[in-house]
């Protein structure tokens, strides 16, 4: 069937989509969600179908964003159009979902298809959700990784040894790539780092990266970079590592689910090359990992998924409870990285994470005389990350005063005397958020007080920062219905009382 091209002017966010009339579909035989050929010159793809009924007329095919770069079509032109038959792989997603284990073939063939296209978001969903029901053994697990590393770009250093560090997530304020980039690259070790902007947190590290410099490159120039100063902080979306994964987390998120941490994570190191990972586990109430046992139980899965790759993995499992440092949103938590960096500021919770995690990097790659600490006191992590900044584009000369944070402040004060017991890292995260972070770089929250603090009533505990007034309201309705700081002379043994059935509002962390 030839069909002349309308351009939607819309985005899927994921699969190639068209849209038909109906009176073409009938046509052609195909109905919602059923897949096409299409070809257009020498270039061709699967795509799913959607059909209406009036904005469409016979004879056009609507073409959403996605098809239209993937084929590089031109408005008004003709395509051609025809049944796709349904993927093996589809057989292989109804094996996992009555519960049976895939090969590496079968789970190959999946991530292939979700790569071109060949498989619905339902299809997808329905694979996402058999991994969450009947688990992920490490045999499906390296198979998901390998699969998912050879369907995209890779890193190719020349070197022999490649570091890296990853944090499964969860804990508010987490800046320590800014600072152990510089540090290990200030050792002489090689450390690509590729970082994720924020799905469900106040800021991702390529979100507060990209205050202080660019982040988006290719991987002709994030290798450039590398190559020049021994390390970098590059969003990892821009570089088509591990693709698949990006299509999986637009599935995760809504279904509030999490099945594929492990491949997701491993993968991204093996598509840069890494011989040694960290993988640091911040654990406790409000992270995504609740107790250090079931911190060591994944620390195990993490460290036999690397042997199976051939990368060497250890696991820090660190302190979650309350934020690291005291600046939560981009802008604020660059200033308090480049502070700390200059030694200006001499943030005791921030340092002690960034410089245990990296001198576990220093000693696995036998650079045993080295200490992170000394790097970052010397001011030679600073040099680094200026010289970091420079090859990405951005002013190896800023200042933590130039930083911009949002002009509208509101303070949050404490309403009886005591010290502070419990951080609600959750309530922290959405106030955050309802501010404007992290699209709104200037937005977030600097705290006053942490655990352990001595507090009087009055005394300010933290304050919000927002670019537009009207946001600072949406904090405030946050705030209604949530407790932010516990505070007292003592841990009271009730936490709350329950004389109804509760609605309970369970928190989804999903970072990359």
């Amino acid at each position: 069937m030839k069909l002349k091209i309308k351009f939607l002017n819309l985005e899927t966010g994921g699969n190639p989509v068209v849209t038909l009339s109906r009176d073409d579909a009938e046509d052609l035989g195909v109905k919602a969600s059923n897949r096409v050929w299409i070809e257009y010159g020498k270039n061709r793809l699967t795509a799913i179908v959607n059909i209406v009924t009036k904005s469409i007329p016979r004879g056009i095919i609507g073409v959403y964003d996605e098809v239209r770069e993937k084929l590089k079509l031109k408005e008004n032109d003709y395509i051609e159009l025809d049944i796709a038959k349904y993927p093996n792989s589809l057989q292989y997603i109804r094996n996992k979902l009555q519960g049976r284990k895939l090969t590496y073939d079968e789970i190959h063939e999946i991530i292939k298809d979700v790569i071109e296209g060949n498989l619905s978001e339902i299809e997808i969903a329905g694979f996402v959700t058999s991994l969450y029901n009947f688990g992920l053994d490490l045999d499906e697990a390296a198979s998901i990784t390998m699969s998912m590393v050879e369907t995209g770009n890779r890193l190719k250093l020349n070197r022999p040894v490649i570091v890296d560090k990853h944090s499964v997530g969860g804990v508010p304020g987490d800046k320590t790539t800014l600072l152990l980039v510089p540090i290990i690259a200030a050792a002489g070790c090689t450390i690509p780092k590729t970082s994720s902007r924020a799905i469900t947190s106040a800021a991702g590290s390529a979100d507060r990266a990209e205050v202080l410099m660019p982040v988006e490159f290719d991987i002709n120039e994030m290798q450039r970079i590398v190559e020049k100063t021994n390390g970098c902080i590059i969003w990892g979306g821009s570089l088509h590592l591990a693709p698949a994964d990006d299509l999986f987390i637009q599935v995760e998120y809504p279904l509030s689910i999490d099945p594929l941490m492990l491949p997701s994570i491993m993968s991204k190191k093996n598509s840069v090359g890494a011989t040694h990972v960290v993988i640091d586990i911040p654990t406790g109430r409000g992270t995504k990992i609740k107790t250090i046992g079931d911190a060591d139980l994944l620390a195990k899965d993490f460290i036999e998924l690397g042997k199976r790759l051939g990368m060497k993995v250890e696991c820090a499992v660190t302190f979650g409870e309350q934020p690291l440092g005291y600046a939560i949103g981009p802008a604020l938590e660059a200033k308090e990285a480049l502070e700390i960096l200059m030694r200006r500021k001499n943030t005791t919770d921030v340092i002690d994470k960034v410089t245990h995690v990296a001198d576990m990097l220093l000693k696995m790659v036998g650079k045993n005389s080295y200490s992170a600490l000394d790097i970052l006191k010397s001011g030679k992590a600073e040099e680094k990350m200026r010289e970091i900044i420079f090859e990405q584009g951005g002013d190896m000369e800023i200042k933590p005063e130039e930083i911009k944070i949002g002009e509208y402040g509101m303070e949050v004060k404490a309403e009886k005397s005591g010290a502070v017991l419990w951080i609600n890292n959750t309530a922290l995260v959405e106030m955050a958020r309802a501010a404007g972070s992290p699209k709104d770089k200037g937005a977030g929250i600097l705290l006053n007080k942490k655990v352990g603090d001595s507090v009087k009533e009055g005394e300010i505990l933290l304050t919000v920062y927002a670019e537009n007034s009207s946001k600072l309201e949406r904090v405030s309705r946050v705030m209604k219905d949530e407790s932010i700081f516990g505070i007292g002379d003592r841990m009271d043994m009730l936490i709350h009382e329950v004389k109804e059935i509760p609605v309970t509002k369970k928190t989804f962390i999903l970072e990359r």
